[in-house]
């Protein structure tokens, strides 16, 4: 007999619990795949905040941190990435160029007013292209361990190595890296973790992926919203050299924060703290 896939399980159920707070399922056309939007009214004063969710993740992911949100903004937003999620798998293969155009072009779809955008991982690359192309759109810059850096050739295989997971033990051992503590949960969902990383859009974005990929130092250069860049002290997945990256090229404005207790994913390891967190440098920006 088959063992039930739990992932799936769980992105249906965090899915169901927020649609029971408001936040509705509803989806954007973008040229190369139509994608799936965690969309819901707030009971808060803060502007609409975005969040935008790592390679290999979805929105789902962030069901706990969107809950605790949404009681202080008007407007809570996280889609999923094509081939991600509960989006469509893109109908040609997923790069690093496409992926940031397709995600520009739903993000202008869905906001009507400046937002907060959050980004982790992938996400925050994401978001600090966002910020760059659409300035005037970005109230406030949140980066929680953000890919987007420029990478050595080493660093970056490094880096693959991690994502080419080929067994359930590969797949505990990431789960070890992205996580503060080891999660007791690891051996339930291996398998499934395994299955994600082998996705199509996974895979393209993964094989096209260059040390070039990243934001320039003279892009970066060009922010000028409110910035906060999260990076845990518990941080393994991505390269050390990324921190010194962006705390050398990001403006001399932005509030650079290691705190304890948190790994790569903010929202998995303490979602009460990094809330609490967003939501105050938000609040001190919006005078």
């Amino acid at each position: 007999m088959l063992r039930p896939r739990l992932l799936p399980a769980f992105e249906r159920i965090s899915r169901y619990r927020l649609r029971k707070r408001g936040i509705q399922s509803r989806f954007v056309q973008t040229d190369i795949a139509k994608l799936h939007v965690l969309d819901g009214k707030g009971h808060g004063s803060l502007p609409p905040i975005v969040v935008l969710h790592g390679i290999t993740s979805s929105s789902a992911a962030f069901g706990p941190l969107l809950a605790l949100l949404q009681k202080h903004t008007r407007r809570i937003i996280a889609p999923d990435a094509p081939g991600h999620g509960f989006s469509e798998v893109p109908r040609i293969p997923l790069l690093p160029e496409n992926l940031l155009d397709n995600m520009t072009s739903a993000l202008d779809q869905l906001l009507d007013e400046p937002a907060i955008v959050v980004g982790n991982s992938m996400g925050g690359a994401i978001a600090l292209h966002y910020a760059a192309a659409r300035p005037e759109r970005v109230r406030n810059l949140v980066l929680l361990s953000p890919a987007g850096a420029l990478w050595s050739e080493e660093d970056l295989q490094r880096l693959l190595r991690a994502f080419r997971m080929e067994s359930p033990r590969d797949a505990r051992r990431f789960l070890n890296t992205i996580y503060h503590r080891k999660p007791w949960f690891g051996p339930l969902i291996a398998a499934d973790i395994v299955h994600s990383a082998k996705r199509p859009a996974v895979g393209s974005l993964l094989d096209a992926a260059t040390p070039n990929s990243g934001a320039t130092p003279e892009q970066l250069a060009t922010l000028k919203m409110p910035i906060l860049f999260w990076w845990g002290r518990s941080e393994r997945l991505l390269p050390a050299n990324d921190f010194a990256y962006f705390s050398e090229n990001l403006p001399k404005h932005a509030v650079i924060e290691r705190p304890e207790g948190i790994g790569h994913c903010p929202h998995f390891d303490d979602p009460r703290a990094t809330c609490q967190r967003i939501v105050e440098f938000a609040q001190s920006n919006m005078l």
